[in-house]
């Protein structure tokens, strides 16, 4: 499948309920308003094609942008490649969901994402975040730094309330991530989360949100799933 049919297709998936719930969260013009899980029959006609995802990226539509996630070759990016979705992620729902989730993919996820959580940005600390979230959920527990992931919950627990707003959600996300996912900081997780407590983030034109890391940790041991992973990480 070429761009133009893939764009026709999506166009044609569009439903305005869902484009006005998108714009809602922070999407604008131009979008299809394609939900998610109608993606994937052009999703499995395709599978991977690098070229493509970078065209429909560049178009600055939302629903293409995802969709370039989805077809994308994480292991295929560069970090310049990275940064360079970055630029265009102009909101979470893209810096965390697209470009976060096509990083956790990558054999470079921690490197990029380090220094996107060091960057100071709101987005791209956010995608930093979330691609760990992506990662611990997903990959063997061997496969990370225990002295690390300790050290940025200790981060967490040291800035969350003082970071931007979109940064506090990924911030609190990782916490429980660790908390539920990460068997060798569960506890660490858990007393971290309780020492914060519950964190306000303002949304605009919406009421704010009230994050709470220890209530989500302690569902997820009630109901047995401590130690979950996620089969896959892209739909």
């Amino acid at each position: 499948m070429n761009f133009e049919t893939v764009m026709q297709e999506l166009e044609a998936l569009g439903k305005e309920r869902t484009k006005k719930i998108y714009m809602s969260n922070g999407a604008h013009e131009p979008l299809f308003g394609v939900a998610t899980g109608a993606m994937k029959p052009i999703a499995k006609k395709i599978k991977i094609d690098q070229a493509l995802a970078e065209e429909l990226y560049a178009t600055g539509n939302y629903d293409a942008m995802y969709f370039a996630g989805v077809i994308a070759d994480p292991k295929g990016m560069t970090e310049a490649d990275y940064d360079r979705w970055m630029d265009g992620a102009y909101f979470y729902m893209l810096s965390d969901y697209v470009v976060a989730v096509t990083l956790s993919e990558s054999d470079i996820a921690q490197e990029v994402a380090d220094k996107w959580i060091a960057s100071g940005e709101e987005l791209r600390m956010s995608a930093g975040w979330s691609c760990y979230c992506w990662l611990l959920g997903n990959r063997k527990d061997f496969e990370f730094s225990e002295s690390k992931i300790a050290e940025m919950l200790d981060l967490v627990k040291n800035t969350i309330n003082d970071s931007p707003e979109r940064t506090k959600s990924a911030m609190n996300n990782f916490l429980y991530t660790v908390g539920i996912s990460y068997l060798p900081l569960h506890e660490k997780a858990v007393e971290t989360a309780n020492e914060i407590g519950v964190v306000e983030m303002k949304r605009e034109n919406k009421k704010s949100a009230f994050l709470n890391a220890f209530e989500t940790i302690q569902k997820e041991v009630d109901k047995g799933r401590i130690g979950f992973k996620r089969k896959y990480v892209r739909c």
